[in-house]
């Protein structure tokens, strides 16, 4: 199969490696190894060469690299070799943008010409049928930990010791590299006034990369840190150390614009980390009984999830970190099995069309 792209993390998770053989990503011409994007996998001149090589096109991610008129051109390419198509929904709004048209014209036309829709919440789903009447595969995202689980270690990013149910509760946020539909600015704000309000019951930290796509915006939120919220500028941090950190926290902030689904909710939830979250798009609806819904701009539901997050603290979470790694492996083998047989039912649907056409 000939995944867009193939090795991210989801991927790996969704797809069978005993059922599914997966096509290595393509180099892109000009660019570093190991980077997938622009991904060639749906260019023309990428399918008509390797089109004896795949039998399923899967497209996830990166798409918005290309117009909706090279989407449209890959997409004939498959249907020229016969290939079907699948198309998961992640994004409704894309995380990576802030001008959504030229996205919503690849949706536009992806959509309505894809083969088989899967998305991962019923609320995603709901929405493609109202944009676009399609019926959509609902598989819930896998677990995407790198291995089994760490207990929370009960201690701050900055390995001070946490000993008993009255100790400051930590907060965490990743602003990454301040991409588009991350309202770090606001988000500074909310948790500053949290800070003021709350004082040493809150213990809050907000990590930034090194390297963002904004030095202006950058150096605002470190000013309006000021001394009340600690910023920790990091490098690129690996899938286990993000893991560790996210463990260590009583709360995870998401403050996003926009967006549809989010990996880090899927994260916290195997870890046990409650989610405070901007209501936007179907992230709530990944795990609900988790997610608190803040707005940012009333910094009072910040607070609320505060002393939410303190009042679930438990010697328990140890137990609910394992019993939830029981059940997300389950469920992992349960959406593999689903892609599988999706699969093999275009597959079966191609074979059937070109007996009738012969």
């Amino acid at each position: 199969m000939a995944s867009v792209p193939s090795q991210h993390p989801y991927v790996r998770a969704a797809v069978d490696p005993a059922t599914v053989d997966l096509l290595p990503d393509p180099p892109v011409p000009g660019a570093p190894a190991g980077q997938w994007w622009p991904p060639q996998t749906v260019t023309p001149a990428w399918i008509d060469a390797n089109a004896t090589e795949f039998d399923i096109l899967h497209l996830h991610f990166g798409l918005e690299s290309f117009d909706s008129d090279e989407i449209a051109a890959g997409l004939a390419a498959a249907r020229r070799a016969g290939r079907p198509v699948v198309y998961t929904v992640h994004d409704l709004d894309n995380p990576q943008l802030t001008d959504q048209a030229p996205y919503r014209a690849i949706l536009h036309t992806l959509v309505p010409a894809a083969d088989h829709l899967i998305t991962l919440t019923d609320a995603a789903a709901d929405e493609v049928r109202r944009r676009w009447n399609r019926e959509c595969t609902v598989l819930p995202h896998p677990t995407v930990l790198t291995g089994e689980p760490d207990a929370p270690t009960g201690t701050h990013a900055t390995d001070s010791p946490v000993t008993d149910a009255a100790s400051p509760v930590r907060v965490g946020v990743h602003v990454r590299d301040l991409r588009p539909n991350i309202d770090a600015l606001g988000a500074v704000r909310a948790l500053a006034v949290v800070a003021d309000l709350v004082g040493a019951e809150v213990d809050v930290v907000v990590l930034m990369n090194d390297r963002v796509r904004d030095t202006a915006l950058a150096e605002r939120v470190i000013a309006t840190a000021g001394d009340r919220v600690r910023i920790e500028r990091v490098g690129r941090l690996s899938d286990a150390a993000v893991e560790r950190w996210i463990a260590q926290l009583d709360l995870f902030v998401l403050p996003y614009r926009h967006g549809t689904h989010s990996g880090w909710v899927e994260l916290c939830w195997d870890l046990a980390t409650p989610v405070a979250g901007t209501p936007v798009g179907s992230v709530g609806a990944q795990h609900p009984s988790d997610f608190l819904a803040i707005d940012l701009d009333r910094p009072e539901t910040l607070v609320a999830a505060v002393d939410e997050a303190r009042r679930r603290r438990s010697t328990n979470r140890r137990d609910d970190v394992q019993r939830r790694r029981h059940d997300r492996l389950a469920e992992r083998e349960t959406v593999r099995d689903a892609h599988t047989a999706l699969y093999r039912d275009a597959l079966q649907r191609v074979a059937r069309a070109e007996r009738w056409s012969a």
